[in-house]
């Protein structure tokens, strides 16, 4: 079952409770998301990014993953 932008954001939210968050697609599989939050600041785009898709707790994993595609911003306040 797709997943609703307000789900993704719920689930970001756990995990970066003081974050900026935008997310955005109409569709539920292919959708984009940014998330500015501090605990980004000193990390590689890497390290923020697997943050991220952790957050997501495997929505994007295996074959039966609701979330197929994540066009993904993160960054660290400035």
């Amino acid at each position: 079952m797709p997943m609703q932008a307000h789900e993704i954001e719920e689930l970001l939210r756990q995990s970066f409770p003081d974050a900026e968050i935008q997310v955005g697609g109409t569709d539920g599989v292919h959708m984009s998301a940014m998330v500015i939050d501090e605990s980004f600041r000193g990390k590689n785009r890497v390290q923020q990014q697997r943050a991220v898709y952790a957050a997501l707790k495997g929505k994007m994993d295996g074959p039966d993953g609701e979330l197929h595609a994540l066009a993904l911003t993160t960054k660290a306040p400035e």
